[in-house]
Formats: C-alpha cells, structure tokens, sequence
C-alpha cells in the first residue's frame, strides 16, 4: 500500500514538472530575444550639463500626473552630476513639483551609462542611447527598455527629428507605441 501511494506521487509530481516545463517553453518560444540595448560611443559630460525638456517618455508610475516635465544636471563638486527633475502636477497650470536626486557614471569609456538615484540606495540605470550631434537632443533609455524619454533643449521639437527617432527606437526593439507625449507649454 506505501509502495502504491509512493509511486503516485511520483507520478503526479513528474506530470506537474512535465506540465510546467511544457508551459514555460512554449511562454519563453513566444517572447522575442532582443539584443542588448546600444548607447551612443561617447557622451561629453559637460556639454550634457544643463535643462533638458521632456518631450515623450513611457508612462512610469514615478511621473504619474506630470506635464511639463524638465530636468536639469549641473556638475557637483564630488564629481558627480546633480539632477533637478521639475514638472507640473496634471496640467501646466498645476502644481509645481521637483525631485532631486544625483547621478554617476558606470561606464568611463562611454559616459553614456548611468545611474541615477533620488531614494538612497535605490537607483536606476540611465543610459543615453542617441544624441544629437550638437546635443540638441537626447534619447535615454534603460537595458531592459521599460523605461524611455526622448529630450530636447527647446520646450518643442521638429517632427521630423521626432519621426526619426521613432524609427531609431523600432529597431532598437522599442516599442514606440507606447511613448506618450505631454506639453510643455499651456
């Protein structure tokens, strides 16, 4: 009678471990492998310095309810950068709301890979993964792609640039369709 039931739930367990095997690699077949995400070959620090205005980001739960979005790095004297984030509660004439935090580098070949925390030790990855040749724009990203922002120097920016760095993003495995656009101005 134990031999019986010995060998019942071994059987039972080996079809549960089959069962889960068989869901887990048909769910891992449907998922398309990206490749790793490619920042831009170098990044000048101190051009990067400055305001930046937000043009379109992903929806993230730490901006919820922000327009108007803007964030501005200055060089502090431990070598690190300061960041400023700025925006407008739920309309440009809402509240207006501020977030400091710093960030450092991670890459010193590229500078173009961050970390930027403003809840010690939480931090996040930063990584800019296009720039304008006269810094003009910025795109900033994150390895996994959940998180993206496409930034400028003037409040507004070109659609055309606009455009082009959709199709950038694309074949960066982004999906664009998820970027949000908000206004900067009333």
């Amino acid at each position: 009678m134990k031999m019986s039931i010995l060998i019942e739930v071994r059987l039972v367990s080996f079809l549960l471990l089959s069962i889960s095997s068989v869901v887990v690699f048909a769910c891992a077949g449907g998922m398309k492998a990206l490749p790793p995400l490619q920042v831009v070959p170098h990044v000048d620090l101190n051009r990067y310095l400055g305001t930046w205005y937000e043009i379109a980001r992903f929806p993230n739960r730490f901006q919820e309810g922000c327009v108007a979005s803007r964030a501005t790095y200055t060089l502090l004297e431990d070598g690190q950068i300061g960041v400023l984030n700025q925006c407008y509660k739920d309309s440009v004439q809402g509240e207006f709301s501020s977030a400091k935090g710093k960030a450092w580098v991670v890459d010193k070949e590229t500078n173009a890979k961050l970390k930027v925390s403003f809840f010690w030790p939480f931090s996040g990855a930063y990584w800019i993964i296009d720039l304008g040749e006269h810094y003009e724009y910025a795109v900033v990203g994150h390895p996994n792609r959940t998180y993206l922002w496409i930034l400028s120097r003037t409040p507004e920016m070109d659609e055309a640039l606009y455009d082009s760095l959709l199709e950038k993003l694309q074949k960066q495995g982004y999906d664009t369709s998820k970027l949000r656009r908000f206004p900067q101005k009333p």
